[in-house]
């Protein structure tokens, strides 16, 4: 467990880093749109990183653990397309448009709030 959490650790340093770098590079260089693409996405090599590191994680936990793991997953998944959906809806009468980077914050509260019903639960 302690070299997944220092693989998440190190995944997340790596995403930051490379965020700074792929943002100076493009402020810096005057890059073609296929170059650009590829400094755009350059962070998320630290992303899969961290996503591995979280699947390994949950891989390594005992059977009641990831019960509530999937139980607060699920919480995050369909309060995330609920709430998504129905803002959607509310776009089309006025309200401002979001950016999609408020997506993965809403589903990371809804899982933390699955993950205390599930504890409290169990």
């Amino acid at each position: 467990m302690r070299r997944m959490l220092i693989q998440f650790l190190a995944g997340f340093a790596a995403y930051v880093a490379l965020l700074f770098l792929s943002q100076h590079l493009l402020a810096a260089t005057d890059a073609g749109p296929a170059m650009q693409i590829v400094l755009t996405l350059l962070p998320m090599l630290g992303a899969l990183v961290i996503g591995a590191s979280i699947l390994g994680i949950i891989r390594r936990l005992d059977e009641l653990q990831r019960k509530i793991q999937i139980e607060a997953l699920a919480i995050a998944f369909a309060g995330t397309a609920l709430i998504t959906f129905s803002y959607g809806f509310l776009e089309g009468v006025g309200l401002p448009k979001l950016s999609m980077f408020a997506v993965w914050p809403l589903m990371a509260v809804l899982w933390v709030a699955g993950l205390v019903v599930g504890r409290v639960r169990h």
